[in-house]
């Protein structure tokens, strides 16, 4: 992991210097998912401009994986931000930290996150707003940041995707208070790689939904396919 931050630190550095954007941030965070086991394997095609991703939830591995198949930038709790490395990573590649107890501020972040879907990035947010599901059901989507896109802006679409551990998902799964250190050195612990299924499902048009509708209605998409792939 080591080696890695610093090659793509370096290559991160010289994209800055030559003034263009710099693919090194989403490609390590990619590449550091895989160091810890993680082989992703996307299903369906994702959008790459002009798109929300709204994704289930059960590890801090969902960044890594999904950053490195999409190129995506995150809406993240702000506990991650404290995760040694990860935290530090995930801010390099636009992630938004939010504070999901702060109702006050609830206005704040839309704002923040309608700037982001602005940028021609995805953004990915985990709607469950918690790991707790341990990988084997959903919990109910939260639809308080989907403000951002009542009303959408123009040609924005939202993608639901299902991120599928498989049998792994029992040993990786980030589930009650464990502590993020535990958690990291826990998975990094685990032997041998696992298969990470990213499916990319069918986007809709946000417009007609509200936010409401939109959750409902990606966590209905994400919901069958979690029953079809465990068939």
């Amino acid at each position: 992991m080591v080696a890695a931050l610093l090659a793509a630190l370096l290559l991160h550095g010289t994209w800055r210097l030559l003034r263009r954007r710099s693919p090194w941030p989403r490609r390590l965070l990619g590449l550091i998912g895989r160091i810890a086991g993680a082989r992703a394997e996307p299903i369906g095609l994702p959008e790459r401009r002009a798109v929300l991703y709204l994704a289930n939830h059960q590890s801090w591995l969902d960044i890594l994986v999904i950053a490195g198949a999409s190129g995506s930038a995150f809406v993240a709790k702000g506990e991650l931000q404290d995760v040694p490395l990860i935290g530090w990573l995930c801010g390099m590649n636009h992630t938004l930290f939010v504070d999901r107890g702060d109702r006050l501020g609830v206005a704040r972040q839309v704002d923040r996150l309608r700037t982001a879907l602005a940028a021609d990035h995805p953004v990915t947010i985990f709607p469950e707003g918690t790991t707790d599901g341990g990988g084997t059901h959903l919990l109910p989507f939260k639809a308080a940041l989907l403000g951002a896109i009542d009303p959408p802006a123009p040609g924005l679409c939202v993608q639901p995707v299902y991120v599928d551990y498989g049998a792994a998902a029992r040993d990786l799964a980030w589930v009650g208070d464990e502590p993020g250190q535990d958690n990291a050195l826990r998975v990094l612990a685990r032997p041998g790689s696992f298969t990470v299924r990213l499916h990319f499902l069918a986007p809709f048009d946000p417009a007609p939904l509200g936010r409401k509708g939109v959750a409902a209605r990606a966590r209905a998409a994400i919901e069958a396919e979690m029953t079809r792939a465990a068939a």
